[in-house]
């Protein structure tokens, strides 16, 4: 299902995936200093990944992509491919970029509760506008069977006959 974000959180979503994508491929991007190029590569993969999927208004998959970078990242330095100067650096860009991703998800799922909460409001209103049930749409009563001088099957019935079939003679 697909949700419809308000305009700030679509423009969060945004500066989002630019921050992330200057920010990060800045600091993934130039081999030496701390970085070796197998690992620059790599790394700007994944950062491709939290671009591609914040771009999309997606920030539960772009958090999810972040969290493969981080661990990208933190594989990278244990193989001596990343100086921990470097680390650092992404590290603290990878951590606003959290942040931002976090209040998006906080916004669609308030939008998501916003949404829901219009649909049961105007569903009940629909009902509570609808004609309420009256007697003419119930379907009548069956009517009693007569008691007294009938010759109905009730306890009375053959009882109390006596005038019964003398006309006018």
């Amino acid at each position: 299902m697909i949700l419809r974000q308000a305009p700030a959180a679509r423009l969060l979503l945004a500066c989002a995936a630019a921050a992330l994508a200057a920010a990060l491929l800045s600091a993934c991007a130039a081999p030496g200093a701390g970085l070796q190029r197998e690992a620059a590569t790599q790394l700007q993969a994944r950062v491709l990944e939290v671009t591609q999927a914040s771009s999309q208004n997606d920030p539960a998959a772009a958090l999810k992509a972040l969290e493969g970078l981080e661990a990208d990242l933190s594989a990278a330095q244990a193989k001596g491919q990343v100086s921990e100067e470097r680390r650092r650096s992404i590290t603290t860009v990878a951590t606003a970029v959290r942040a931002d991703l976090n209040e998006a998800i906080s916004a669609q799922a308030a939008a998501a509760k916003a949404a829901e909460d219009a649909r049961i409001a105007a569903s009940q209103a629909a009902q509570a506008s609808s004609p309420a049930p009256g007697p003419a749409s119930q379907p009548a009563p069956a009517p009693a069977p007569a008691q007294g001088n009938s010759s109905g099957n009730g306890k009375d019935a053959g009882q109390n006959n006596s005038d019964k079939g003398k006309g006018k003679n």
